[in-house]
């Protein structure tokens, strides 16, 4: 008995040698060929401040902040990525559950028919004779079993399961940030086209002194026919472009309202407010690129799933090293229900099972392979998203900076644009000019307003794409 310990106890230790050396994942550190320079090619040199979490207080809106408030609340989307976290910690909690000894109750009363052989007397003598016996058995016993994880498949398996959950949680903060930015790009759109809709009512109101301008002149005989259609016509122009105006203005309100969880509502949020946001903003400072990749969670949550496919690496290589498992079972047994509990119906057994893979087809070796393959596929998926938001940084900025430069200059084009009207008219007046010069100059004037309007809406948009591109804003 004795020897019989020392010898499994000598196969446990070589085997629990044999596994430290390991079965576990591709645990190194992850690195990409890339070159990435200190700071971004198109940012302006401001000082790196921590990041913003309620980064759009900064348009002190408070119908905004009103609205993200609701998003975060209602938001489907919101709502599936939490359960989908729920879920997997579910899976954990039944993927730990194998690391633990399972304890079974098994209760068995069976009654069974079976034949026997008895010794009876014949001829003097004694022979065997089988006959048909009913049977009662009771059983109450606790079987037990418990497998050694040597190799790390089990510890590997639930190391893959936290690494999900972690991805699923920044997957979850990507969602969040994409429909904060998505609504907050939304109600800008909102206010951009409800000062469009402004501009061009202003262009209409405009266009009728004009065409009363013309007609008195056209009584007094101081201009032809031709001037008053020109006049009617740029008139009806400018009021068939408030439909359309309006239409797509509509469509953008049911867009956000989709967005918030709403019914696809019109009128809701293009009551007129404060619209040159740019004024009260700060500046961007945009940090620098090695800090890009702690602030995003995409590609943090791409770093989560290179952690779990390197530990399902490491699952499918100690599938191939044998597998032990304890067992035992603690009961009683007997055959009449009142004896069930007396020391002679006491029973218990234990043993060890080794099950080691012996042939396959090398089915357990094509599925290590396929586990490495993911990985790679994975470090390069990884490396992909890393560009990609370098990428992102750098076309917000570029964008970014030319818009400021059209800006300025759409600033001189308007000043000068609204001069040339004035010119025009007081030059009409006179007789000095006709009527097409005085309205290519109100055109050129208000096409300058709604120029400025959606350039100033397009430097909020990217300042929006350049704060989920840095993962976050500034503080």
């Amino acid at each position: 008995m004795k020897a019989g310990i020392s010898i499994g106890g000598i196969a446990i230790l070589f085997l629990f040698i044999f596994g430290c050396l390991g079965s576990k994942g591709i645990d190194k550190e992850i690195r990409i060929d890339l070159d990435i320079p200190d700071t971004f090619q198109h940012s302006d040199r401001y000082e790196i401040s921590s990041i913003g979490k309620s980064w759009w207080k900064d348009f002190g809106d408070r119908r905004l902040e009103e609205l993200i408030d609701e998003l975060l609340e209602k938001s489907w989307d919101i709502k599936r990525a939490t359960l989908r976290i729920v879920e997997l910690k579910n899976t954990l909690i039944k993927t730990h559950a194998l690391r633990l000894p399972r304890l079974d109750l098994e209760l068995l009363a069976k009654r069974q028919s079976q034949y026997v052989n008895r010794v009876v007397p014949k001829n003097l003598g004694l022979s065997f004779q089988k006959e048909r016996e009913i049977v009662d058995i009771f059983t109450l016993s606790v079987p037990a079993s418990y497998e050694l994880d040597l190799w790390g498949r089990l510890s590997g398996a639930e190391d893959a399961v936290r690494a999900q959950i972690l991805e699923a949680e920044e997957n979850r903060k990507t969602i969040i940030q994409s429909l904060i930015a998505e609504a907050v790009s939304l109600y800008l759109q909102i206010k951009a086209k409800d000062e469009e809709l402004r501009i061009e009512k202003e262009r209409v109101k405009n266009y009728k002194k004009s065409l009363l301008l013309v007609e008195s002149r056209f009584k007094r005989g101081l201009c032809d026919i031709l001037e008053l259609r020109q006049a009617r016509r740029a008139l009806a122009a400018s009021e068939a472009m408030i439909p359309k105006l309006k239409e797509e203005l509509g469509d953008l309100e049911q867009r956000l309202s989709i967005l918030l969880g709403r019914y696809p509502k019109t009128g809701d949020f293009s009551k007129r407010s404060y619209w040159n946001y740019l004024k009260t903003l700060r500046p961007v400072p945009p940090g620098l690129p090695s800090q890009l990749l702690l602030r995003r969670p995409d590609i943090r949550a791409a770093q989560a799933r290179l952690k779990a496919l390197s530990a399902m690496v490491g699952v499918s290589r100690a599938s191939r090293f044998p597998r032990i498992t304890l067992t035992g079972n603690m009961g009683y047994a007997s055959e009449e229900l009142h004896r069930l509990f007396t020391p002679q119906s006491y029973l218990w057994s234990l043993a060890i099972g080794i099950i080691r893979p012996i042939f396959d087809g090398n089915r357990l070796k094509a599925e290590q392979k396929e586990a490495e393959i993911r990985y790679r596929e994975g470090l390069t998926q990884y490396a992909e998203t890393v560009l990609k938001a370098f990428y992102e940084v750098e076309s917000a900025l570029l964008r970014r900076k030319k818009l400021l430069e059209r800006r300025e200059r759409l600033f001189t084009l308007l000043k000068e644009a609204m001069l040339t009207e004035e010119v025009a008219v007081s030059r009409y007046r006179r007789g000095l000019i006709d009527f097409l010069t005085v309205l290519e100059a109100k055109q050129k004037r208000f096409e300058a307003e709604q120029s400025l309007v959606r350039t100033e809406l397009g430097i909020l948009l990217t300042r929006i794409s350049l704060i989920r591109a840095l993962g976050g804003a500034w503080g």
